[in-house]
């Protein structure tokens, strides 16, 4: 697969749809972590895309940021990452930044990018020691929009 290019047409995608495999994808992640989500603490953050020049196009294009903690214990993070990387690198996801320690202290790090969706992933210790598992979304067209002539 490819990477997309800069006049290449936006991904379509409802806003739902996005959310919902961002959640689907998020659960996979601390199931194959061992680590059980807060649901509560999920977070989507939809906001426009922006362009080179700082432009923000009025058709509907957005991108999301899909957040959600765990409190498995410190301990556990760096296997827990360590197990998602393996996981995410059985799919095709390029790891971009992977560290589990810092001056010999848990703080988990691991980005990694699907370079065919653009999709990001990122999983780490945060500093009050829960485990984030985060996914953002490349800028996505919504289905109504892209059906309309340009």
């Amino acid at each position: 697969m490819s990477t997309p290019g800069p006049n290449d047409p936006l991904p379509v995608k409802a806003r739902q749809d996005a959310q919902d495999w961002a959640q689907h994808m998020t659960e996979y992640m601390a199931q194959t972590a061992g680590a059980a989500l807060d649901a509560g603490s999920a977070e989507p953050v939809f906001s426009n895309c922006v362009g080179k020049h700082d432009e923000v196009r009025e058709d509907g294009r957005y991108k999301l940021s899909y957040a959600v903690y765990s409190s498995a214990p410190l301990e556990q993070h760096p296997e827990a990452v360590r197990k998602v990387r393996a996981m995410l690198e059985q799919q095709g996801f390029k790891i971009d930044g992977y560290r589990e320690t810092i001056d010999g202290k848990v703080n988990t790090v691991l980005d990694a990018s699907q370079e065919s969706s653009q999709y990001l992933v990122t999983v780490e210790t945060t500093k009050g020691g829960l485990l984030l598992f985060l996914v953002k979304t490349p800028c996505l067209m919504p289905p109504t929009t892209a059906e309309t002539p340009h």
